[in-house]
């Protein structure tokens, strides 16, 4: 299968003067610590203090899942997953995932690489009879909440039609989040008020995916739901988008969840093994961080060229800021969409502060052809693109990345290239593992425990006193 690569001609003599004997040799030991913590996870034994949270059990889980996978099969995690995947796929017309940051960010990621954008639109055929997907609990906005349930109630007339049924996939890891608790129970009661709260099916269409322990989990054995998943201990949500937090979610929209696990196990052996200069998360972490360290940007900007990429990036984002933003350190990222914020943040790329990394992220070979420009006659030609007639949106692409990436060389702004040849499911498993596995190398690069989000749980642990005031 094709690799997707990492690649900086913009700015290789420059990195290649900062890139010292000293710094090559502590990228190397980062790389080794970062699958030295693997071992020490499966050892069992006391984790020290400056390791916890040790959350290094998503390196080798893609390979892991597979291998259980080809020796088990339908008795296997996986085949579980696939299992119950096929049974809501074929018996439901709606699935409402609930889940926050993520515990949704990277199934979002996923399904907008893969899917067409307008898939809630298309009929059940056209979507290759899956289900329509909705996503709540990653907010507490209550007009969204209602809306939702209001069109889910006046859709659903009749629990015994397939375009009336729908369903649940919860995903908390502890069952803690107020804001994913709080849309479970609303959508949960009105499940059980369609189709009976002691009925099978008030069971059958609701799947918890959750940790061995915890408020979900506990819940979920009280109401006996008969298909429950986990989300492994030693794996944090920011990394769990390969677990079935997003597996699931996926299969059931009939995405081909084995290959995106083997493009992820591809990408973990030769980040594993590649030396600097053939290993793509190791070069990303190398570029990045020396370009932070000597010339000040400290702002990533995560630029895909198209729109099917931008929930990547936005997972993304997350991975970076609640991995690295500790200690008062750690980058900036931000996501944009071009060649639509071409028109909005171009101006400041292009002429503003210097302190910004772009990394575009390419996609080589689209799915289909795109839309050639149509001439016009002669008499309707005031907007001046007979010339272009030959050419279709691609070519509009190709020239717009190319123009771009000349003028920010012009006036010397540094870019980087992630290219993917053909945007499918086994290349999503790359780059979701290439990032995961960069951001943990720059952690262990610069002394920071990438694993673990302190800083969040002090907005949680203020939001539930001012709530229980009330």
């Amino acid at each position: 299968m094709p690799a997707i690569s990492y690649q900086y001609p913009a700015c290789q003599s420059l990195v290649k003067s900062l890139l010292s004997v000293d710094i090559q040799q502590k990228l190397l030991m980062a790389r080794d610590e970062t699958y030295k913590d693997v071992a020490l996870l499966d050892s069992k034994a006391e984790i020290p203090a400056k390791k916890q949270p040790l959350d290094s059990g998503f390196i080798m889980l893609p390979e892991r899942l597979l291998e259980e996978y080809a020796a088990k099969k339908e008795h296997s995690l996986l085949g579980g997953i696939l299992t119950t995947a096929s049974i809501l796929r074929e018996e439901l017309d709606r699935i409402v995932v609930l889940g926050i940051g993520g515990s949704y960010m990277g199934l979002r990621a996923i399904v907008e690489a893969l899917l067409s954008p307008y898939h809630n639109e298309l009929s059940r055929a056209e979507r290759g009879h899956v289900p329509r997907l909705y996503y709540e609990g990653n907010n507490v906005d209550g007009d969204a909440v209602q809306s939702l349930l209001s069109m889910l109630g006046s859709q659903c007339k009749n629990k015994y039609e397939l375009l009336d049924k729908w369903g649940i996939v919860v995903i908390s890891k502890s069952g803690g989040t107020l804001e994913t608790a709080a849309a479970f129970r609303i959508f949960l009661n009105a499940l059980e008020s369609y189709y009976g709260t002691d009925s099978a099916d008030s069971r059958r269409y609701v799947v918890p995916v959750t940790g061995d322990v915890g408020k979900l989990r506990n819940l979920s054995n009280a109401k006996g739901y008969p298909a429950t998943f986990p989300i492994p201990d030693g794996v944090g949500g920011r990394f769990s988008v390969l677990t079935a937090v997003g597996l699931l979610p996926a299969a059931v929209l009939g995405i081909d969840i084995v290959k995106m696990l083997e493009g992820a196990a591809e990408m973990t052996k030769r980040c594993q093994t590649g030396s600097i200069g053939e290993n793509p998360a190791l070069d990303y972490t190398a570029v990045s961080h020396l370009l932070e360290m000597h010339m000040g940007l400290r702002t990533r900007i995560f630029s895909t060229w198209g729109k099917k990429l931008e929930a990547v990036g936005l997972w993304y984002d997350q991975l970076l800021a609640e991995s690295l933003g500790k200690e008062e350190r750690g980058a900036f990222p931000l996501t944009i969409v071009n060649t639509r914020d071409l028109h909005s943040r171009g101006q400041q790329h292009q002429e503003g502060v210097r302190d910004k990394l772009i990394t575009n992220v390419v996609v080589q070979n689209s799915r289909g052809p795109a839309p050639a420009i149509p001439k016009f006659g002669d008499d309707f030609n005031q907007d001046d693109l007979n010339r272009l007639s030959h050419k279709n949106l691609n070519d509009v692409m190709t020239a717009a990345i190319q123009g771009t990436n000349q003028a920010y060389a012009e006036v010397n702004r540094p870019t980087t290239d992630i290219i993917i040849p053909e945007l499918d499911a086994h290349a999503l498993g790359q780059l979701f593992q290439m990032l995961m596995l960069a951001t943990v190398f720059e952690g262990r690069l610069i002394g920071i425990n990438p694993y673990g989000q302190p800083g969040v749980e002090a907005y949680k642990k203020n939001m539930n006193a001012i709530l229980a005031k009330g």
